[in-house]
């Protein structure tokens, strides 16, 4: 729940260095545990992103942006695999 509301506070941080206004943002996560390769268990993460106002390929151009500026991505990024689902309307 951290993770999905440090995201959507980081959006519109983002939104503004891309010169993008969506109307309104909402983010919600999926934490699971799997398998590694090596037989031992690691964190994964499915973030949800629903972006109102922008055109798919803007919204998804925020989330990626977000996802390198957002704290908790940097914390977790190269430790645990994060998945982006964008939606639109």
């Amino acid at each position: 729940m951290g993770y999905a509301a440090c995201f959507d506070n980081a959006l519109p941080v983002a939104a503004k260095q891309l010169k993008l206004e969506p109307r309104s943002t909402w983010t919600s996560v999926e934490v699971g545990i799997g398998q590694t390769a090596s037989g031992g268990y690691a964190l994964d993460v499915d973030l949800y992103v629903h972006v109102e106002g922008l055109p798919e390929a803007e919204a998804r151009k925020l989330v990626e942006a977000t996802h390198q500026v957002c704290p908790y991505s940097n914390a977790t990024r190269g430790n645990i695999d994060v998945r982006l689902h964008v939606s639109t309307t």
